[in-house]
């Protein structure tokens, strides 16, 4: 009898010591990046002293970086692919270097925003190369897995990171420090970066005459929206009457880049495939996600600083967070497989609807230690949720071809930066408005013919009385202290009813997720009896 050879080929692997760099060069590009985006809104009120600014003002500074930001990424990405992924490394690692050091240059409000907007526009080769480079450290069958999983994982680590060194580097000089760091760290990763190359890909035609006519359209109609995301709730939505201008002129930028993107063979945006329902539904995820994680980015350490607590002061709590990401990154690149999405989804709407619903019951009294198990919970919940959505996404793209990338890019942007701007808007708007509710019920009970009141007022005066011999103005610094505790108070249940409302939002996300499987479950079961 004669034996037939079979042939077994293994795919390639990757030696540890080139994974080990390539994962190392990924981080340093990331920490690069998010440091240079987070560092600014982690230090609003010292950034402002600094520079001479308002709170309002210095907010300016994160609207400059995210205009161009938002956008250029897809544009970037046809960039990458006609002229060679060699020549976009080094241009873009050389373009951010030295908007880094820009930076140190800065003396006024007025530079400042010339230099943030500039290093919105250098980031965002920074982002794709962080991507490139993950997936570079791993073979094929796990780029999807490990490879997706840890490089989503990075592009969280950076916010709690620039809150913990962020104390440190003020006291070496303020702003300057701030950014000395990010200019050393990017130094680095160019260093790392021109030692090791990625794996050249073939070069394809990608731009087309109508790309610059549809880019610019976009770009200003993202950008537009990002900048009224950012600073609507500072200067109010309904106050401001360049808000409503914005807004609609970026509604008929993007409506006018829609019109003439659909009549395109080659389009940058491919507006059929982004309105199907399955895009759709991979839309409609990733923007739920980003929402209901602003309870994390605005909510836990916004109520710290209402309760007058800085980044010194929340450091420990920070270091869980970093921590807890980490532990879902890994959790995500050891079981995460096409078609486990529904599964990863549902633990981690559990996991953020419980850790809101755990800080909505905060008090004035309440410290970073209360919330090291709710915030770890919805850190890690967030981890579990984002690679599952993008690795939904990815396939789809990829079912239909390269050329769709570019339209996948702009899905996760629009869910992932300006998705996490109008979930910060939305929250921070929210807590503004429970707070006069709060704050004019609180008021309401606060009569000064009562007994406990007055006993209160002259409890608080009494703090002046070494240094006021005035009864009157004992009395009135007594009320006037008064009022900022009754303000603090209406803050922190203004901050527990938006806790709670995320989690409920959380909580229907879930209960959709389980219809939706119920009746595509029913939808098989159907057919299967079906003659």
């Amino acid at each position: 009898m004669t034996g037939r050879r079979i042939e077994v080929t293994e795919e390639p692997g990757i030696p540890t010591r080139r994974m080990i760099a390539c994962i190392a060069t990924s981080a340093l590009l990331w920490s690069a990046q998010g440091l240079g985006m987070n560092l600014i809104a982690a230090n609003t009120s010292q950034i402002s002293g600094a520079l001479g600014a308002t709170t309002n003002e210095t907010m300016w500074l994160v609207a400059a970086y995210m205009a161009p930001n938002v956008s250029l990424t897809m544009l970037l990405t046809k960039v990458r692919n006609q002229f060679g992924l060699r020549r976009f490394t080094e241009i873009g690692i050389a373009l951010f270097v030295a908007v880094s050091c820009l930076h140190l240059f800065v003396q006024d409000l007025h530079a400042a925003l010339v230099v943030r907007f500039l290093a919105g526009v250098a980031a965002s080769p920074m982002s794709t190369l962080g991507f490139l480079y993950m997936l570079e450290a791993f073979p094929q069958s796990k780029k999807l897995s490990w490879g997706l999983s840890l490089a989503l994982t990075c592009t969280t680590l950076s916010a709690p990171l620039a809150r913990i060194i962020s104390p440190a580097l003020l006291d070496l000089g303020l702003w300057h420090g701030l950014y000395l760091m990010e200019a050393g760290v990017a130094l680095i990763a160019m260093a790392a970066v021109h030692r090791l190359p990625l794996t050249p890909i073939p070069h394809t035609k990608m731009l087309h005459p109508l790309d610059a006519v549809s880019y610019p359209l976009v770009a200003t109609g993202f950008g537009l929206l990002a900048v009224v995301m950012v600073m609507g709730r500072y200067e109010w939505w309904l106050e401001a009457p360049w808000i409503g201008i914005c807004l609609a002129l970026s509604a008929l930028c993007i409506a006018v880049a829609a019109a003439i993107e659909v009549h395109r063979e080659t389009p940058l945006l491919n507006i059929r495939w982004l309105t199907s329902p399955e895009i759709l539904h991979v839309t409609a995820i990733l923007l739920v996600f980003r929402l209901v994680l602003s309870e994390q980015t605005s909510g836990a350490f916004g109520l710290f600083q209402t309760l007058g607590l800085l980044n010194e002061q929340s450091r420990s709590l920070q270091i869980v967070v970093l921590l807890a990401s980490i532990a879902g990154g890994i959790t995500c690149g050891i079981l995460l497989k096409p078609g486990r999405d529904a599964g990863f989804h549902a633990v981690a709407l559990l996991c953020i609807m419980a850790g809101a619903f755990m800080d909505g019951h905060a008090t004035s009294l309440t410290r970073p230690t209360q919330m090291y198990l709710s915030q770890a919970l919805i850190a890690f919940g967030g981890m579990l949720f984002l690679p599952p959505a993008m690795l939904t996404g990815l396939m789809h793209t990829l079912k239909q071809g390269p050329s769709f990338i570019t339209s996948f890019i702009a899905v996760f942007l629009f869910t992932q930066s300006l998705g996490g701007l109008m979930g910060s808007a939305l929250f921070g708007s929210f807590v503004t408005l429970r707070e006069k509710f709060h704050s004019a019920r609180l008021v309401e009970e606060v009569v000064l013919t009562d007994p406990l009141v007055m006993a209160r007022v002259k409890q608080l005066g009494g703090a002046y009385g070494h240094v006021l011999t005035d009864p009157a103005l004992t009395n009135a610094e007594g009320i006037a202290l008064l009022a900022r505790q009754a303000t603090q108070e209406a803050t922190v249940l203004a901050y527990n009813d938006t806790f709670l409302a995320i989690s409920a939002l959380a909580a229907l996300a879930l209960a959709g997720l389980v219809l939706h499987l119920l009746v595509a479950r029913l939808h098989r079961t159907a057919d299967a009896i079906a003659p």
